[in-house]
């Protein structure tokens, strides 16, 4: 810029109608990604609470939606569908947001469709209930409730080790790659606990809620990261 040059400010009246309402499209998007882990933790913490005698420990999240449950609907649509709904949501934002300044556009792709699987995953969980104590895994329900709800853990450790890679490139926001390799690394190693402890459910509830939110918090720091751009 040459001496004596100033900079115009363009204003919000002089953008462009389609431009400005994908702008506001973006950002609602990006919203339901910082929404969603809230959501999901303050269910869980509210059924888990009007639920005497329920244990975080050793029981899984999806007891407190199982058949019968007095805070069923409440974790099946309030937790599980309401939250993958938005993290749907937050998975379009994502990608409309970094494909149009990504180096790596198919990268950037398969990311937001693992955290789209992972919403789409939550709300199949929440259609689906399981049996009480989620023990009877011949009931078809509580099968599709287990594949849902696999998917989901899956996808979203996936979008978070790929992230590393996608983050990389990205200078303003090459943190969330070394973040990001921690999150999706410690979700799956959480997993792995929670699969060797059901023989006695000692720790089960407990492995399973730091797989969730370690990877549930990944949603929310990449969106809040994506709206600080």
């Amino acid at each position: 810029m040459q001496e004596g040059q100033t900079v115009k400010r363009v204003s919000w009246q002089e953008i462009p109608d389609e431009a400005r309402a994908a702008r506001q499209w973006r950002g609602a998007g990006l919203l339901c990604g910082l929404a969603a882990p809230v959501l999901w933790a303050a269910v869980i913490i509210l059924a888990g609470e009007l639920r005497p005698g329920f244990d975080h420990v050793s029981q899984y999240i999806s007891e407190l939606g199982e058949r019968g449950s007095s805070t069923g609907t409440l974790m099946r649509f309030g937790g599980f569908v309401a939250s993958g709904v938005l993290i749907v949501g937050y998975a379009a934002a994502f990608h409309a947001t970094l494909a149009r300044s990504s180096a790596r556009p198919r990268l950037t792709l398969l990311v937001a469709v693992l955290i789209a699987v992972d919403g789409i995953g939550r709300i199949g969980a929440g259609v689906f209930s399981c049996e009480p104590g989620c023990a009877a895994p011949e009931v078809l329900s509580q099968r599709l409730h287990s594949l849902s709800a696999t998917c989901a853990f899956l996808a979203l450790a996936a979008a978070a080790l790929l992230g590393t890679l996608l983050f990389r490139r990205a200078p303003r926001l090459r943190p969330l790659s070394a973040y990001s390799l921690v999150s999706g690394s410690a979700g799956l190693i959480f997993l792995v606990l929670m699969l060797e402890s059901e023989a006695t459910h000692a720790y089960t509830g407990l492995y399973e809620r730091l797989a969730s939110g370690v990877l549930t918090l990944w949603v929310y720091i990449t969106a809040w990261r994506l709206r600080m751009r």
